[in-house]
């Protein structure tokens, strides 16, 4: 395996190429990590109640925007008092 040699100042001139991430990729280890730790019932309710609430405040700041953000159709145009000659 082709290992870099540094020059005489200590610092590489050009690329150097990693061999050590080509070694990386065939290394497999024998240990295995332990088992995830199962969310307990709190900690799931607490998880489902959070959302539960983004969800229904997103809803309701939509559902109180909407007015603001419909324009009336039954009301005629107002007009300024300018437009009238006045």
């Amino acid at each position: 395996m082709f290992r870099p040699q540094l020059p005489p100042g200590g610092t590489p001139s050009g690329p150097v190429p990693f061999a050590f991430l080509a070694e990386a990729d065939r290394f497999r280890s024998n240990v295995t990590p332990p088992p995830r730790r199962r969310a307990s019932f709190g900690e799931m309710a607490g998880r489902w109640l959070l959302g539960l609430t983004i969800v229904a405040g997103l809803i309701g700041a939509l559902v109180l925007g909407m007015p603001a953000l419909s324009t009336p159709s039954d009301t005629p145009a107002q007009q300024s008092q300018a437009s009238q000659g006045h």
